[in-house]
């Protein structure tokens, strides 16, 4: 890997610490902002997938237009109004202004992330994609080692504004990066001279049945992974006697462990295949699910354990997940069918986290009921992903 590739990844890294930052900071501060705001589960669930909405429908949106222009071009563009939308959520004083802060977050955030998977898979060759990958997502671990802790750390001791007022400031640096070092990334266009109508990125993604499967394998994930996701710090808290002020503990070790074991898990993938390492993952990621949503009241180091092994087996599931979809089609599509899967992914979260917010019910003494019902969605879910991702077929 080149000096120029490194810093390109570096900087897409950067994009995605900041962008997962400032989605991942709502979940541990659920216990929180249900007493500050005096709000449901469900309730706390919306807020949380007011994001994945808005940026679910932007996304779809972005996919008209996205591989018409250059993806430098769209990625600033894009991150500029998350930036903005999040320095919104920072000034926030009620719960109804924080739902449309984040409605506003979301609808930039929605394009950031297939920009990021459309540059990685046009700038590496299939063969090289997951490792690419794997460091690009090395950032969801280091959201978690570095910016989880922070930002509960800013939130329990200033305010929960502060958490969202630091990773603004970021932004405005990670601006100036994407202007200085992300390069002219134009050459899908080469190929893509001819004027097509937008309404043809749909057609023909809809007469495709590769990527037609490949969305498929995006949503269930998604609804596996997502609709016990935001509950885990509520249960924690509230089941197994976790103290709020610990929560940061979870993401910590989780972050740490999957910092080391990312790179690992996409060079393997390249070499022994995507889709044998993805079904490894996805199987042993069931375990730590059904312990995560049947948790009582355990000692410390046993909550960090399978905290621990949730995210490896999770990461390890997703990054080669991400190789095989951005492989079903070719850089001239690349741009908005990635743009649209994005849109899939995050309205499949939306769905996900409504469903497990409709599924709990939290009673008066805090205490989480359900949620071992969510748990057997989930590993419903990931053990059909096994199968539809075996129908998912490399073009590019």
């Amino acid at each position: 890997m080149t000096y120029k590739e490194k810093l390109l990844l570096f900087v897409l890294a950067s994009v995605n610490f900041t962008h997962i930052m400032d989605f991942m900071i709502m979940m541990p501060m659920g216990p929180q902002l249900m007493d500050i705001f005096d709000i449901s589960p469900r309730q706390f669930g919306f807020v949380v997938s007011s994001y994945s909405l808005s940026a679910g429908i932007s996304g779809f949106l972005a996919a008209f237009f996205v591989d018409r222009f250059d993806r430098k071009k769209v990625l600033l563009f894009a991150y500029i109004g998350f930036t903005i939308g999040t320095f919104a959520c920072a000034f926030a004083p009620t719960y109804f202004l924080l739902c449309a802060a984040r409605v506003l977050a979301g609808l930039f955030g929605g394009m950031i992330g297939s920009q990021v998977l459309s540059i990685v898979a046009d700038t590496f060759s299939y063969e090289r994609r997951a490792s690419a990958m794997g460091s690009v997502m090395m950032a969801f671990s280091l959201a978690s080692v570095i910016g989880v802790p922070a930002g509960l750390y800013l939130a329990n001791h200033f305010s929960w504004h502060a958490p969202f007022l630091v990773v603004g400031g970021l932004g405005v640096l990670v601006i100036f990066m994407i202007i200085r070092f992300v390069p002219i990334l134009d050459g899908h266009l080469k190929g893509n001279a001819e004027s097509k109508n937008p309404i043809h990125v749909i057609t023909d993604i809809a007469k495709n049945s590769n990527q037609m499967r490949a969305l498929g394998l995006s949503v269930i994930i998604m609804l596996g992974h997502f609709s016990i996701i935001p509950f885990i710090s509520p249960s924690l808290v509230g089941n197994a006697g976790f103290s709020q002020e610990n929560i940061y503990l979870i993401y910590l070790v989780g972050g740490a462990v999957t910092i080391v074991t990312a790179p690992i898990v996409g060079k393997i993938a390249d070499k022994k295949g995507k889709y044998p390492v993805f079904v490894v993952f996805a199987l042993l990621s069931l375990i730590p699910i059904w312990l995560i949503t049947n948790l009582f009241v355990v000692p410390l180091y046993v909550i960090l354990v399978i905290s621990a092994i949730f995210f490896i087996f999770s990461n390890g599931r997703l990054i080669p997940t991400q190789a095989m979809v951005s492989s079903v089609v070719t850089p001239q599509q690349r741009g908005g069918f990635m743009a649209i899967n994005s849109s899939v992914q995050l309205l499949a979260q939306a769905i996900a986290t409504n469903i497990g917010g409709l599924i709990i019910h939290k009673t008066a003494s805090g205490y989480i009921e359900n949620y071992h019902f969510v748990g057997y969605f989930a590993i419903f879910m990931i053990a059909i992903s096994i199968f539809v991702a075996k129908s998912v077929k490399q073009v590019q």
